[in-house]
């Protein structure tokens, strides 16, 4: 059984702590994918292809296909299962809760589709611009899969057929809309979606420049600024819509047979 990892990344300060988590990554991915938004620092580029063998980069066209980019490539590697993280949630759920991470990976390779949303406690570290806004949009896509998830925590695992079936039934640029749509297609199509809660996928915004993970402290502190931005409510609210709206096209669209 191999492994790939499939990570959409809008660096943000986060290549040392990259690196310095790198050795515990590669023990547990075979394969690792990292998609960057279009004209991404050379250096940054270059730092990444030395750090491991294993690693390939895809520079997008558009930030808008940084996911489907990374699920796409990592197809390539021919690795049995695929798991898809945001970069920088993954960063801080691998230093702050290394043994629930490995659980989960496991629990991947076990699944066609393994949505792994947040606990309660999670949750809570969130703005509550994410909060609110996400209660509808999950409560939308759980509607559709008929079972309480959370979709939008940012990681997913997949078996080859599943992802292979998803690039061949969407198309790229809807970015965080994919939240709702992969696994309502993947469901249409007679693939199990299974569901976890972790405590790892807290909220990972305040880490941003930062040498290391945000302590609660911080965290909460982050928040409040975010909270307190009508323009931060604003993009969230557009975030809601659109995985309502992928998620609802989704259900009803032709779909091709695997």
């Amino acid at each position: 059984m191999t492994l790939a990892l499939a990570t959409a990344w809008q660096p943000r300060g986060e290549l040392a702590r990259f690196q310095r988590l790198l050795p515990e990554l590669g023990q547990v991915y075979d394969e690792l994918v990292i998609s960057l938004p279009p004209q991404p620092d050379p250096v940054l580029v270059e730092a990444l292809r030395a750090s491991n063998p294993r690693l390939t980069v895809a520079i997008t066209n558009d930030w808008s296909w940084g996911r489907y980019a990374a699920l796409q490539m990592a197809l390539e590697t021919q690795c049995n299962h695929i798991h898809y993280a945001d970069f920088d949630r993954l960063l801080r759920w691998v230093e702050t809760r290394p043994e629930e991470w490995q659980r989960t990976v496991s629990a991947i390779q076990e699944a066609d589709c393994l949505l792994v949303g947040r606990t309660p406690a999670a949750y809570a570290t969130h703005p509550q611009a994410l909060v609110q806004t996400e209660a509808i949009s999950n409560r939308v896509i759980s509607h559709l899969l008929g079972r309480p998830v959370d979709v939008s925590a940012g990681s997913k695992g997949f078996s080859r057929a599943a992802a292979a079936y998803v690039i061949a039934n969407t198309l790229p640029g809807h970015a965080l809309g994919t939240d709702g749509e992969w696994p309502v297609l993947l469901q249409r199509a007679g693939f199990r979606v299974d569901y976890i809660s972790v405590d790892g996928l807290d909220w990972e915004s305040a880490d941003r420049f930062q040498e290391q993970a945000a302590n609660p402290h911080s965290q909460r502190q982050a928040a409040g600024a975010y909270d307190a931005d009508p323009q931060n409510w604003q993009h969230r609210i557009a975030v809601a819509m659109e995985i309502v709206h992928c998620g609802l096209v989704a259900s009803v669209r032709d779909l091709f047979g695997h």
